[in-house]
């Protein structure tokens, strides 16, 4: 959780807290029994997410809804990538203008996240959002409708009727100025959210699975927050480091 927020100082808090070079030595040494510190923080054998769902769950009820969310919003951002991303691994957003990666997001009514897949930036947004809505399809059965921005193209339309889910486009208003969209605004809050983690603003992730794997970390950690009512992070609280409004 320290190197979600943190990114590198997260990192160096870390192997502080273990030990420094001790707390290191302990993961490497566990690489290949299963623990999810030597194993890429659990993003192999599906631990993080097995986490992430089951306080998404809790956080549900914990705000007054069903534990399986009947309808989803879908969207997908772009984020600059750092020399640890192999070139072959990037691409350019034209739109955006962005060089790294992609993050494709399915979440539900109150922004958290159902699925997740990490790509280049250069993929189109209806080519893995019709592998989201597969994966949608097979993890939450009970979700029927699903909200998308006019970027998507009619085959995923097509693709979601097959898996029985009513994929509808949120048409923009015509009015001048900003206004936030029905339905979409809440998956733009959710990549907020993200971009307040340091080592989500900027895709340092050699591994595409590893980002996927932040992703959900990051959300675990506002939705624990959430469900225990801190307001702020309690590592700001024990390193002494003063409470800043957000």
């Amino acid at each position: 959780m320290y190197g979600v927020l943190l990114g590198t100082l997260g990192k160096s808090l870390i192997g502080e807290g273990a030990g420094g070079r001790s707390g290191r030595l302990g993961c490497r040494r566990g690489r290949g029994s299963g623990w999810p510190c030597a194993r890429g923080g659990g993003a192999v054998d599906g631990t993080t997410q097995q986490v992430h769902d089951l306080l998404r769950e809790k956080s549900r009820r914990f705000q007054g809804c069903s534990a399986k969310p009947t309808a989803a919003v879908v969207d997908a951002q772009s984020v600059k990538a750092s020399a640890n991303v192999a070139g072959a691994g990037q691409g350019i957003d034209a739109g955006k203008k962005i060089k790294g990666r992609k993050r494709h997001l399915i979440t539900d009514t109150l922004g958290l996240v159902l699925a997740v897949l990490v790509t280049a930036a250069n993929v189109h947004d209806t080519t893995r959002g019709k592998l989201l809505l597969d994966d949608l399809a097979a993890a939450l059965p009970s979700v029927t409708k699903v909200w998308a921005d006019g970027g998507y193209q009619n085959s995923i339309f097509n693709h979601g009727a097959r898996l029985g889910i009513d994929v509808e486009v949120v048409q923009r208003p015509r009015t001048k100025g900003f206004e936030p969209l029905p339905k979409r605004w809440v998956i733009e809050r959710t990549f907020g959210w993200l971009m307040q983690h340091r080592r989500l603003a900027r895709d340092c992730e050699a591994l595409p699975q590893r980002l996927r794997a932040m992703t959900h970390w990051a959300m675990a950690n506002k939705m624990s927050r959430e469900l225990t009512g801190e307001s702020a992070p309690t590592w700001r609280i024990e390193t002494g480091i003063p409470l800043t409004s957000a």
